[in-house]
């Protein structure tokens, strides 16, 4: 299996804008549809890739829970769906709703959102801040497959319980690792 890290942008960039369709809802979303958001996960997934099926159902769980909290937590997958087609926007509708997401599960069809972000793996995360300024880049945590390290999320629980609370974000951040983007030719 191949692995690819994420590229780990750097701090304080402003997060890119994006319209995007929600196969599930067939509305499209947005950033400014969360006004008072405190802050913005956003998590570069899919269907098939190993590392994200590792860690879904317990990504559905932080996705519950920290929009409780008031973050707005948005996934997006931008993997090539003809060549790749259990990433096509019907499948996504299936896993979003297998696995719990109440958060948007967006697909870029053009591949534009995950090159503004400079996103290269999935899973990839980002945390912005209210101000769409990003404080934390990298892992989800330090679960890989065939690890017996336990799914958790403690990496982006930290950063994202260190900005609710108004706390220095941990500095101590990692890469993602997992599946490239599969992008189109």
């Amino acid at each position: 299996m191949a692995r690819t890290e994420s590229r780990m942008i750097d701090l304080g960039t402003r997060a890119p804008d994006f319209s995007l369709p929600d196969p599930s809802t067939g509305k499209t979303v947005s950033l400014d549809d969360f006004p008072q958001a405190k802050g913005y996960v956003i998590a570069f997934i899919c269907n098939h890739c190993p590392f994200v099926q590792l860690i879904r159902h317990e990504f559905a769980r932080f996705g519950r829970e920290y929009t409780d909290k008031g973050l707005a937590v948005i996934a997006i997958n931008a993997n090539d769906a003809d060549n790749f087609p259990e990433d096509s926007p019907e499948k996504m509708q299936d896993d979003a709703r297998r696995f719990g997401y109440t958060f948007p599960y967006l697909f870029d069809e053009t591949q534009e959102v995950a090159k503004a972000y400079d996103a290269a793996c999935t899973p990839d995360f980002y945390l912005f801040d209210a101000d769409r300024k990003l404080v934390y880049r990298g892992q989800f945590d330090d679960c890989r497959p065939g690890s017996d390290v336990p799914v958790t999320g403690k990496d982006l629980r930290a950063a994202a319980d260190a900005l609710l609370e108004g706390q220095p974000i941990p500095q101590d951040q990692k890469p993602s690792l997992g599946c490239n983007i599969k992008w189109k030719e």
